[in-house]
């Protein structure tokens, strides 16, 4: 009934449409970001189209970028469309005292000579020169204004879509590359990646399933069953991501597969016992009693920690963060309940295991792994510490050659389109990620003055200076242009109105409806607040930090505090901002992770030397993954940090059965450590070798993600989970047998969470499995 629940809101699920800010909505860059959207409205609704044509001006090549230009205009979601094309002139109208906006080219030229004679009066406005041309590269932009309300709804896949068709067609009749940016495109194709990834991972995660679980089981009921578990857990998550508001996100998008992986393990352990019980007395339900009360405890405690490193990332109040830890931990556990109410009940129904089915437990390839583990850890611990020293040495070492960074893209590889054509984009116009500059003069018309538009040249001058940097559009620019104009469009006039020429070529450009839509693009109502918009390369975080902090140096020695208010937004500063943000926060979820798996350790082993023993041969593939990103010069990032907590949680799990294992022999050596090192290695290395196989494949199919991030944490999850899994089965038993009675202490043997004895199992004669008849008699 849940099931059918769950999978009726899971049908009703959507993608995620809107652009998800890192930032928390109290933080001060998020707060002038909105203050800036509240004035001039959305800087990031274009989607950019580019050409490098050295024919462009030809009359076949003109025309037919003219009919694309016309075609993308009449698609359903584009608004406005800026182009040489369709650029405009100014021209001084004396009787009416205003400037009248006429198209540069016309709506039809009949000749080459007629077109040269109208790209001759084009190539004159400084105006448009690296705003929709570069004339050193002759590389041609095609900028186009999309609806904003439909680039949050399902729609703007069909938007995209249709442009990509348009241009699809221009390409073919030219026989030319176009190349497609800005934040709307980005967003959309990520998006539709997202989705693809979502069916894919969770198709191979599920084959990977299958085929290690029989490889391992030989069995079709050892297969179907854990296999029916994780299913039924992603129809949760997916019920639940729908019923709590949320939408598929490139990180909520992952849960399914991981569910997949994660959920397996559960059901490896305890098939991995049930079996071997029944090899040794041959009772089924006997069997499942003891894996229910022996493996219960112990696995509850492992999904525990497990769902502990994700739900460490409600903390963090980045929304998507947040609504994927609640998601995946809550479902972890989801997965625990389901397995231990499943698999007992299911082959209680079903007939007893085969000899062919329980014959893993004597598969001699396991068999002579864990006999060398074993010889390993009773003559080599001197050899296992001096070289889990030096590790760490060389580890240490590793970890202060790590570095930060953050790219607006750097979760797409860069042979991808996307990538490439930024690139374009950034060589031919000095990037595309919006940064605005919004200087408040703190009273009204205190724009229109002339000591604040010197101010504001003097300002872009310096900005000028950057390499990151597109060229300053603002209000000097349209003034300059207005200047132009007034004296009938000589180039030499393209300068900043002095004091006595600001008012009448003010007066020309108020005057008409589509000057003073023009103005008002750079200017609020009341004249008091304006804007400087430019356009970054995506430098990186570091980079951005320190152009961040040269701007407002930059600001500040041009501006005065007490007369003007600067703040420095936009897409750009935003995403840099919320990087930053969500690296500090990440590594304190960390740090509550280390801290809330220690509790539960505590808990369940009730002796603070056993915690530090249980961690330590988990902390340290930590230390070795995180030397392995500064060797190999991977970047700390949100997408990279994720992995520490994630592979913590899972990691640990295997430590916690060792040690269950472990304590539950003490009792039945007399206290003999070292040989309840060899009987816990015995058991429950089976087990870990066949989940550490699940977990390598399950998280190694993200590395053929088309993302960086999720590449990343595929590929430095399973090299921690590999490291972790030999150190639980080499270095914990090394420590535990060499160190003796230094770790194990009485406080161990009298556990707060008690793990059961076979001892106080109910005889076998007392077992049997209660019919429908009985049950209504006892009641």
């Amino acid at each position: 009934m849940i099931t059918i629940f769950f999978g009726y809101h899971a049908r009703k699920v959507e993608m995620s449409y809107e652009y998800a800010s890192l930032l928390p909505k109290k933080d001060q860059a998020y707060k002038d970001y909105l203050k800036f959207v509240d004035v001039f409205g959305e800087e990031g609704n274009l989607i950019i189209v580019g050409i490098k044509d050295t024919a462009f001006f030809t009359l076949d090549h003109f025309n037919r970028w003219e009919r694309l230009s016309n075609e993308l205009s009449k698609i359903d979601g584009v608004e406005n469309l800026l182009s040489v094309t369709n650029t405009y002139n100014l021209v001084k109208d004396t009787e009416k005292k205003q400037f009248r906006v006429v198209n540069t080219f016309p709506d039809t030229i009949a000749s080459q000579e007629e077109l040269d004679e109208y790209t001759k009066e084009f190539k004159r406005l400084p105006f448009y020169r690296d705003l929709v041309y570069n004339p050193e590269t002759d590389a041609y932009v095609l900028a186009i204004t999309v609806n904003k309300d439909k680039m949050k709804s399902k729609e703007r896949e069909d938007v995209v879509a249709d442009i990509q068709k348009v241009c699809k067609a221009f390409e073919l009749d030219e026989n030319v590359k176009l190349h497609y940016s800005g934040l709307p495109y980005i967003r959309v194709v990520n998006s539709v990646k997202i989705k693809k990834e979502l069916y894919m991972f969770s198709a191979l995660a599920l084959a990977i399933c299958i085929v290690v679980l029989f490889f391992f089981f030989r069995s079709f009921k050892a297969v179907f069953v854990p296999v029916l578990i994780v299913i039924v857990g992603v129809i949760w998550a997916m019920g639940m991501l729908s019923l709590f508001g949320y939408k598929i996100t490139l990180l909520s998008g992952m849960i399914p597969p991981l569910l997949i992986v994660i959920g397996i393990p559960n059901s490896i352990y305890m098939l991995n016992k049930f079996h071997h019980e029944f090899v040794s007395h041959g009772n089924k339900v006997k069997a499942l009693q003891r894996v229910i009360i022996k493996i219960g405890n112990a696995t509850f405690l492992t999904n525990l920690t497990t769902a502990s490193g994700f739900a460490t990332f409600m903390i963090v109040k980045s929304d998507i963060l947040r609504q994927f830890g609640i998601i995946a931990s809550l479902n972890i556990l989801g997965l625990f309940v389901l397995s231990l109410l499943l698999i007992p009940i299911i082959f209680s129904l079903i007939g007893p295991p085969s000899s062919k089915h329980v014959g893993h437990l004597d598969n001699k390839f396991v068999s002579v792994i864990i006999q060398k583990l074993i010889h390993i850890t009773r003559y080599h611990r001197k050899k296992v510490y001096i070289i889990t020293i030096v590790i760490l040495v060389i580890g240490l070492f590793g970890i202060t050659r790590m570095k930060s960074s953050g790219y607006m893209v750097d979760d797409i590889p860069e042979s991808d389109p996307v990538y490439v054509d930024l690139k374009f984009f950034e060589n031919n116009f000095h990037g595309l990620m919006p940064l605005e500059i919004m200087v408040d003069t703190k009273k009204p018309q205190g724009v229109m003055q002339l000591t604040t538009f010197r101010k504001i040249e003097q300002l872009e001058k310096r900005l000028e200076a950057y390499p990151e940097l597109s060229r300053p559009t603002s209000l000097l620019d349209l003034l300059k242009f207005s200047k132009q104009a007034f004296y009938n469009g000589f180039e030499r006039y393209y300068s900043l109105p002095n004091n006595r020429e600001k008012n009448f070529i003010l007066q020309y450009a108020q005057s008409g409806e589509e000057n003073a839509q023009l103005l008002h693009s750079f200017l609020d109502s009341t004249r008091q607040t304006t804007r400087i918009s430019i356009r970054v390369k995506d430098v990186g975080t570091k980079r951005m930090k320190e152009l961040y902090t040269d701007f407002y140096n930059d600001i500040d020695s041009v501006f005065t505090s007490d007369k003007y208010d600067i703040t420095v937004t936009g897409s750009s500063i935003t995403a840099f901002k919320g990087t930053q943000y969500l690296l500090k926060n990440l590594f304190t979820s960390l740090g509550l992770a280390i801290l809330l798996i220690s509790l539960f350790m505590a808990f369940m082993f009730s002796s603070w030397r056993m915690v530090i023993m249980s961690l330590t041969p988990n902390v340290i593939p930590l230390v070795i993954t995180a030397a392995v990103m500064g060797y190999t010069g991977i970047p700390i990032k949100a997408s990279t940090i994720l992995v520490f907590s994630i592979a913590f949680g899972i990691s640990v799990d295997n430590t916690i059965h060792f040690l269950a294992k472990y304590r539950q022999e003490l009792n039945h050596t007399n206290w003999d450590i070292r040989e309840s090192v060899v009987l816990a290695l015995k058991e429950t290395g089976v087990s870990i070798l066949y989940t550490s196989v699940v977990l390598f494949f399950g998280f190694g199919i993200f590395s053929i993600s088309n993302f960086g991030g999720t590449q990343a944490m595929g590929i430095l999850v399973s090299l921690t989970l590999m490291v972790a899994v030999t150190s639980n089965l080499i270095l914990l038993p090394s420590l535990l047998s060499g160190l003796e009675r230094l770790t194990t202490t009485e406080a161990f043997k009298e556990p707060l969470l008690h793990i059961y004895d076979e001892e106080e199992d109910i005889e076998l004669d007392d077992l049997e499995i209660a019919t429908d008849d009985e049950h209504k008699k006892e009641s």
